[in-house]
């Protein structure tokens, strides 16, 4: 009924950039009426952790502190796919990232103090490995 897959991840330097993908198939209005996706990230032996939220179509994001300023999530409703872009990455950055989607409309606030928790549907996540 609803998949999430991502894509675009690798290998690169740190200081290089990467733009991770979200294509979501999803029967019906699922994703036209979820108003909240998510990029979280989790790297061995690390919880997962919330890198960026957006509401909407893009009307409202919000980021990491560790990622705030090098990070972009954008999402294109006509293509049902979600992005993140990633600048300046730091080895630290490197994790297993996944796209999440809340379905259901929910408002703005909701939606950035979201949990993984929150989210009901997740991709299969793709490697980003930053080397110093």
């Amino acid at each position: 009924q609803v998949q999430l897959v991502e894509s675009g991840g690798g290998s690169v330097q740190a200081g290089g950039s990467l733009k991770l993908s979200c294509a979501v198939t999803a029967s019906g209005t699922i994703y036209e009426d979820s108003s909240c996706m998510g990029w979280f990230r989790q790297a061995p032996g690390k919880a997962r952790e919330g890198v960026a939220r957006i509401f909407g179509g893009g009307s409202g994001t919000t980021y990491a502190d560790s990622v705030k300023g090098r990070f972009t999530i954008s999402r294109d409703n006509a293509k049902k796919t979600v992005y993140l872009q990633m600048n300046s990455l730091k080895p630290e950055d490197a994790a297993m990232y996944y796209c999440a989607m809340r379905r259901g409309f929910y408002g703005a606030g909701a939606c950035f103090q979201s949990t993984a928790a929150d989210f009901s549907d997740w991709g299969q996540g793709t490697q980003v490995t930053v080397s110093s």
